[in-house]
């Protein structure tokens, strides 16, 4: 017998047991408000997202073409049309998550305003953002349960058994709008207790899986842009066991922890590890240090030196007090931050690249996968890249090795409207195309995402309304370039009445007051021109 079944069951013994009392209470009523509240609290969210995300990983280590995907979100109703759009048009939220980004909570959630990428935002946005996320997902699944429960009464009324009984077998096998949220906690916001207390909010807002990278926390830049400057793994790692100790606290013994590493792009420490012997965990990180090599005379008021094999070393240092690696490292330094992040904790890896190039991204998996064998990859298919340049400049050099001849390109100009209908261009489409597909198969990708993609949507989709509103266009632009096209392609939106939640308040009013409920939903509500 489903589950809701078995609330109808139970609430008619509950009704039997208080008496005339609850002479009122409907017992199909009260199963109905329960599936639509099925998650109660955050932690069930959590638990519920983790055992998801848990076996897409096992799934994804048998065969590596089942990878997942997700897009950021920056509010609720976001998160929440992406997961319908998704239902509707795909049948299934498998393997389709969402991405919590911290540079969209910077730039569009901070009381401040608008901020760079710099975790200068209330933390507790962060938090926040998830528990509103999941809030419109719940409510997403009421939603559309309600719609089922009204077309079974009007099956029922209709004496259509048979519609009715298949309306049942939908409530019965619902599948929720609920998925895992992959969550960014920046750098951590602090030191290690400050990340521990962050990630409990975070997990008690329903977060089964939080990412956090190696930067300075007080330094912290976007993973896109100069400046970046990383941690001794020491402090990286006490920070990923402050988010596991919190994950172990609330109950979600499976969370997940995406490990970030930005060393490709990040020529700066503000630390010189602390290295007890030879070979050691700080030793190999100081090993990456740009020294010279000096002798005692040669030191200066001040100087920091390093003894190794003998030799006095000592690490160039800027006026901002930064040292700095030795150039052409980066790679090097991100194998040895992910293999020591999944020897101490971490489940997921991010490896920040400064362009989408799935040979690049291969060639640091390898070598991980050499000491790890399953090491896999959350990756930023980030708008910060330009695709087309970037896949047309790729083509460009792989013809170019075929021996074809590419005197009709500029390499530099490839962006151009020019090259749209070339060869060059067609081919690199397809790759970005495949992107996704060929960077699971050969790069050890488990999850791919955009970061920012409704940060530029909604900017597009807004000058695209606004300069024809403004213009001579007025209401047509509105309603050719948005209602039509809502009403053509089956958005839900366009009932934005019903969306807000209307019906369902509608249908408790009628639980609640019977016949005597005040309803919206009647004859002239204009939602109906739109039935």
């Amino acid at each position: 017998m489903s589950a809701y079944q078995n609330d109808i069951k139970a609430v008619a013994a509950l009704k039997e047991i208080n008496g005339s009392s609850w002479s009122a209470i409907n017992p199909e009523s009260v199963a109905r408000m329960r599936a639509q509240n099925r998650f109660k609290t955050g932690l069930e969210i959590a638990q519920y997202t983790a055992d998801i995300m848990r076996t897409d990983m096992a799934e994804y280590d048998a065969d590596s073409s089942v990878y997942t995907q997700s897009l950021g979100c920056w509010h609720g109703f976001i998160g929440q049309q992406k997961l319908i759009s998704i239902k509707k048009h795909l049948k299934t939220t498998n393997k389709r998550y969402l991405y919590l980004s911290g540079w969209m909570v910077a730039a569009l959630r901070s009381e401040f305003g608008p901020l760079p990428d710099q975790s200068m935002h209330e933390k507790t946005s962060v938090s926040d953002l998830i528990e509103e996320l999941y809030t419109f997902l719940r409510q997403a699944d009421a939603r559309e349960l309600d719609l089922l429960f009204t077309a079974m009464d009007a099956a029922r009324e209709a004496g259509d058994k048979a519609k009715a009984a298949d309306l049942q077998n939908q409530i019965d096998n619902y599948e929720t709008h609920v998925v895992p949220i992959i969550a960014d906690i920046d750098a951590g916001f602090g030191n290690p207790e400050a990340t521990y207390l962050l990630a409990k909010r975070m997990i008690e807002a329903g977060a089964c899986c939080i990412q956090i990278e190696n930067q300075v926390s007080d330094e912290k830049q976007c993973g896109h842009q100069d400046g970046k400057v990383t941690v001794p793994h020491a402090d990286f790692l006490a920070k990923i066991n402050a988010v596991r100790y919190a994950f172990l606290e609330l109950g979600i013994d499976n969370g997940v922890i995406v490990a970030r590493t930005d060393s490709l792009g990040a020529g700066l420490t503000k630390q010189i590890a602390v290295t007890n012997q030879p070979g050691d965990l700080g030793d190999q990180y100081n090993s990456f240090l740009d020294c010279e090599e000096v002798s005692a005379s040669d030191l200066k008021n001040g100087d920091v030196v390093l003894n190794r094999e003998g030799k006095l070393l000592r690490p160039k240092r800027l006026p901002s007090n930064l040292f700095q690696f030795r150039k052409g490292t980066g790679e090097a330094r991100c194998v040895l931050d992910s293999i020591t992040s999944l020897q101490n904790g971490a489940d997921l890896l991010w490896i920040e690249t400064e362009k989408p190039h799935v040979g690049q991204i291969a060639a640091m998996v390898n070598e991980i996968r050499k000491v790890i064998p399953n090491a896999k990859l959350v990756y930023n298919n980030s708008p910060s890249f330009n695709w087309t340049l970037n896949f047309r400049q790729q083509v460009f050099d792989i013809m170019t090795g075929e021996g074809k001849d590419v005197s009709a390109y500029d390499r530099a100009k490839l962006m151009s409207v020019d090259y749209d209908e070339t060869e060059l261009a067609a081919r690199a489409d397809e790759m970005i195309r495949t992107f996704q597909r060929d960077g699971s198969a050969q790069a050890g990708i488990f999850h791919h995402l955009i970061t920012l993609p409704t940060y530029h949507t909604a900017a597009l989709s807004t000058d695209n309304l606004a300069k024809g509103y403004f213009a001579e266009q007025g209401m047509l632009a509105y309603v050719k370039g948005v209602q039509r096209q809502e009403l053509r392609q089956g958005i839900a939106c366009v009932k934005h009445q019903n969306m807000a939640g209307s019906d369902i308040g509608d249908n408790h009013k009628e639980y609640f007051a019977g016949e005597a409920a005040l309803k919206a939903s009647g004859k002239d509500n204009t939602m109906n021109q739109f039935s």
